[in-house]
């Protein structure tokens, strides 16, 4: 009898101890892998000829398609991640505690002076490496490049939508001079670096919905800018905020000598409600390399939505585009205005039609990075999909004979 209770008491021990080891497994894997490279304070010059794809990890991760009837389970070999930075395989998106959240007093950024040189915002034109801008900026963000002020409660959750691709120098002088100018003005932010990898032309206004799509599977944000990487704010009066109506936020820049191009521009940085951008039905997915998609946005807006956008004053709504350093633009798209000016149906393109391979989403501490590859429709495919009528060559007159 008691040699029974003595193997029970061992099997009971053993078996203590195999859930012990089981839990440690699993825990292990969920737990924060921090990347630390010492580099130097600034970048070198023949960093300009690094593509990015140099400077990733690659990985084989399971594909995930959006939005069709089932998920790829195909093996693939993507980009994780930079090689710079500090960053998690898996960590939950930090989010303020609600109860403690709740009791904090309002944020509020006051505009009380005149004088607009108090606002000016300097631009930091150094270009660090990635561990040095978070040792700039990061002591108060989160993994995610999340950010909320800890003494008061910020009136909305703003996701920043930045489409990217093969421009890290942008990259870099951009989060150091963005995330300054967003805690000054005591906003609950996250950037978000949506990347297209593939051959495929450069699709914009598809990854900004890439982009909204992975930042609601996260936190439920309730404001989205959607920005150029080459674009940075010269003024704080600038709000990072959305309001009833879409804003057009970059509406002087430096390199346009500080002017509105043309009345119904709408490109470089936009602001939306989630209500409004969702009734909108997000970008247009059908322009692939250069131009079109904000002409089609502004259509949206005024064609679906009924309304009218916005714009602060032009000596607040400022901007310093920073130099290309050799970046090679898209080619234009030569089908843009045959789709622009169909007047398709915005039902049937936009967030509901966005298809993308997900190769995964990498919390650094500067920023979300969201990796994904898209699927290029010829114009013949657009066309067929929107029910856009071919547009006949113009016949030219006979001219008469000269008697």
């Amino acid at each position: 009898m008691l040699k029974n209770r003595r193997r029970i008491v061992l099997l009971f021990i053993c078996f203590l101890i195999f859930i012990q080891a089981v839990y440690y497994v699993f825990t292990l894997r969920g737990k924060t892998i921090q990347v630390k490279i010492i580099n130097s304070p600034t970048t070198s010059l023949n960093e300009r000829k690094t593509d990015i794809e140099k400077l990733f990890a690659y990985v084989i991760k399971n594909s995930t398609i959006i939005n069709n009837a089932s998920a790829s389970n195909e093996s693939i070999r993507g980009v994780n991640s930079f090689a710079e930075g500090t960053f998690a395989i898996s960590i939950n998106f930090t989010k303020p505690d609600p109860v403690e959240y709740s009791s904090l007093p309002i944020c509020n950024f006051f505009i009380s002076n005149n004088d607009s040189s108090v606002y000016k915002v300097a631009f930091n034109k150094t270009i660090y490496s990635l561990n040095v801008i978070e040792q700039h900026h990061g002591t108060d963000l989160h993994l995610g490049g999340h950010y909320f002020p800890k003494t008061c409660q910020a009136q909305q959750r703003l996701a920043i939508i930045v489409c990217y691709r093969n421009r890290l120098l942008h990259l870099k002088l951009f989060l150091d001079n963005i995330h300054p100018f967003l805690k000054q003005q005591k906003l609950d932010y996250t950037i978000f670096i949506v990347n297209q990898h593939g051959n495929e032309k450069f699709n914009r206004a598809a990854l900004f919905n890439v982009g909204y799509i992975e930042a609601m599977k996260l936190y439920s944000f309730d404001c989205f800018i959607f920005h150029d990487v080459d674009l940075v704010p010269e003024d704080l009066r600038n709000l990072y905020r959305c309001g009833e109506q879409p804003r057009h936020m970059s509406v002087a820049v430096d390199k346009f000598n500080y002017r509105l191009l043309y009345s119904t521009l709408f490109g470089g940085v936009t602001a939306f409600s989630i209500s409004d951008f969702v009734s909108a039905n997000g970008y247009p997915t059908v322009y692939w390399g250069w131009g079109g998609e904000d002409d089609d946005m502004y259509q949206r807006v005024v064609r679906k939505l009924k309304k009218k956008i916005v714009r602060y004053p032009m000596e607040i709504a400022r901007y310093k585009m920073i130099r290309s350093f050799n970046h090679t633009s898209s080619v234009v798209n030569p089908d843009r205005h045959a789709i622009l000016y169909s007047k398709y149906n915005y039902d049937h393109d936009g967030i509901n039609s966005t298809t993308y391979k997900l190769h995964g989403v990498t919390f650094y501490k500067l920023f979300t990075l969201v990796n994904v590859t898209l699927t290029e429709e010829s114009f013949e495919q657009i066309r067929l999909r929107l029910n856009i009528k071919r547009r006949e060559p113009r016949r030219l007159k006979p001219q008469k004979k000269k008697a």
